[in-house]
């Protein structure tokens, strides 16, 4: 659900690739589209905790791929026993890595790894980790698939409120660019141009894109909240192993009486005595949907005098 904020130049910026994509045409002329076409758009190297290795890696990374671009223009084939490799294998490959480690495990040299390749054969199909980060992006854009417009735009919103959702909950390495760079590829690019249609006639571009903002923030928001719930579920989960029912009833039977006996603090008891857990995990649909209701409440507010 990507949108252009922030994004300046990149979005009118083209760094002659296209030279790039007509080579790999005569070279392969089974080169896929976005092979035949590069994405125009310029990709953002992204920070390292590393810096310095980050720079050698990438140097690295741009000697291997004009060594295979050169092989390319002679024409020459991929490795015998690399053959097999496929670009969507490769994305695949990474995105389970990230799903299970986060995005700083992916490197060039581990995907091969665990595709039992040479490190050099996957530069015959993705050219360098900054294009494999952008593939996995795209990837996860068309689990995303923004609605096509209903004419209905609050449920469409909450739709793709859903869909982002279920996708950032999958792989929540994601959000860290999800949003944040231009768009990775046609993928993302069709999300956007969906997204734009949503509310066509009903807000200009600024209230469009802060509206968009609003729910990706909520999303996003609530996905990393419910990470942390599940987080601290499973520690409390190891800590009270050991306990029967009636030793973790007792515990929290303490911790009532000792605010009680306080006297400070008479409505955290009223709430203890509710017996709500605000974490529980069978309320978290309803929870999100309460929340996401809210925000499309207050969409319809900011909507309302503008339909008049």
């Amino acid at each position: 659900m990507s949108e252009p904020k922030g994004r300046g130049a990149a979005w009118t910026e083209e760094r002659g690739t296209s030279d790039e994509g007509r080579r790999r045409l005569k070279s392969d002329p089974e080169a896929s589209e976005q092979e035949i076409e590069p994405w125009p758009f310029y990709r953002h190297p992204r920070s390292s905790p590393h810096p310095g290795r980050a720079s050698r890696e990438e140097a690295r990374e741009q000697r291997i791929a004009e060594h295979v671009q050169r092989h390319r223009e002679r024409k020459t084939s991929p490795p015998r026993r690399d053959r097999g490799l496929s670009r969507a294998e490769i994305v695949k490959t990474a995105i389970a890595v990230a799903d299970a480690e986060g995005p700083d495990a992916i490197s060039m040299r581990r995907i091969a790894r665990e595709l039992s390749a040479g490190a050099m054969s996957l530069y015959w199909y993705v050219g360098s980790k900054e294009e494999l980060l952008d593939l996995m992006l795209e990837s996860i854009e068309a689990e995303i698939e923004v609605p096509e417009s209903s004419g209905d735009w609050r449920a469409d919103l909450g739709v793709l409120a859903h869909r982002t959702r279920a996708a950032m909950s999958r792989h929540r390495w994601a959000m860290e660019f999800i949003g944040s760079r231009p768009p990775s590829g046609p993928n993302d690019a069709r999300n956007l141009e969906r997204l734009l249609r949503l509310l066509d006639g009903l807000a200009d571009a600024r209230l469009t894109m802060d509206i968009f903002g609003t729910v990706a923030t909520y999303v996003m928001g609530a996905v990393m909240r419910e990470a942390q719930e599940m987080r601290v579920q499973r520690d409390q989960e190891q800590a009270m192993a050991g306990l029967t029912e009636e030793e973790i009833q007792a515990q929290h039977e303490r911790y009532r009486a000792w605010f009680e006996a306080s006297g400070r603090y008479p409505r955290i008891v009223r709430l203890m005595e509710s017996g709500v857990d605000p974490d529980d995990p069978a309320t978290r649909d309803e929870r999100f949907q309460f929340g996401l209701d809210c925000v499309l409440d207050g969409i319809a507010a900011r909507l309302a005098p503008r339909a008049l």
